[in-house]
């Protein structure tokens, strides 16, 4: 159990300096650069064996697959931050959650495994919530021009945000899909090979962001980056220990809904985030969505 309330607080802690870096850190990508080098310097160091590059059974496709999933990494966090900056940490954060109804689709469609009632039940509850959260009520009838001109521009933005939110719910879901087609398809001896191969990726391509975006390397990013790098490999790694000792049925809802929930309380008491009722009503439905989805 040590392991998963560790992966809960080391999920956590990548969200809320997430959130702290918006203020400080105005590179990105070098922010980025500095998080995945640190990845890639401890998954370098787990890596087993005197000779970490020699030939191995199925290095090829923890390679190849190491390759796609960076590329997955980066944009996830790219996404992160921006829905950030733009909704907040609270629900920026439960929307990331909830790109696990990518990987239980994947599952079904393409490892034959069939959904229980319980899943069903929890797709339609997530589909609902969604829906709840950016249904704007109709305009009456009696609205002035004014009034109903700034409606439609509150909700161009809030449309645009509805994007975002959903293409992180996606790209977070196909990032996390990655790792069970590896647990599927991937030798276990070599998965530390895989997770190098997927953060030194993400490393050299936020590397080309920054040179093209043209940012500046300041001391801010760097350290930000190095913040935020060390949970961000630790969830990751704590993750796969919590599953290898206890039932995926156990771990998987006490990570998703205990890090939202201690999201959701540094969102309340650090950021004074303050959702509408429509939005709180849509997160607890995303929270009992997560738990009957992991069932």
């Amino acid at each position: 159990m040590i392991y998963l309330i560790l992966a809960v607080l080391c999920s956590s802690a990548v969200n809320v300096l997430m959130r702290l870096s918006e203020k400080h850190a105005k590179n990105s990508f070098v922010m980025f650069m500095a998080n995945y080098a640190v990845c890639s310097l401890i998954a370098f160091l787990f890596m087993e064996g005197h000779r970490p590059f020699a030939p191995q059974e199925g290095m090829r496709f923890a390679v190849l697959l190491g390759l796609v999933s960076g590329a997955f990494y980066l944009g996830s966090l790219t996404l992160l931050r921006l829905n950030i900056a733009r909704s907040g940490v609270m629900l920026s954060s439960v929307f990331m959650k909830l790109g696990v109804l990518v990987p239980t689709l994947m599952a079904i469609l393409f490892f034959h495994e069939k959904p229980t009632v319980f899943q069903i039940i929890g797709f339609a509850i997530a589909i609902a919530a969604i829906v709840l959260i950016y249904l704007e009520p109709k305009r009456s009838a009696g609205e002035s021009l004014d009034a109903a001109s700034s409606a439609r521009g509150a909700a161009g933005a809030a449309g645009a945000g509805a994007f975002l939110l959903l293409l992180l719910l996606i790209v977070s879901g196909l990032t996390e899909s990655m790792a069970n087609i590896y647990d599927e398809l991937g030798a276990a001896a070599v998965k530390d090979h895989f997770l190098f191969c997927n953060f030194l990726t993400a490393l050299a391509l936020a590397g080309i962001m920054a040179l093209i975006r043209h940012e500046r390397v300041t001391w801010k990013d760097i350290a930000f980056g190095v913040l935020i790098g060390v949970p961000n490999y630790f969830c990751t790694r704590f993750l796969l220990l919590s599953l290898s000792s206890l039932p995926a049925v156990v771990t998987y809802p006490v990570y998703n809904i205990g890090a939202i929930v201690l999201i959701s309380l540094a969102g309340l008491l650090l950021f004074k985030e303050r959702p509408g009722k429509r939005k709180l009503i849509g997160l607890a439905m995303i929270l009992a969505a997560l738990a009957l989805l992991n069932m």
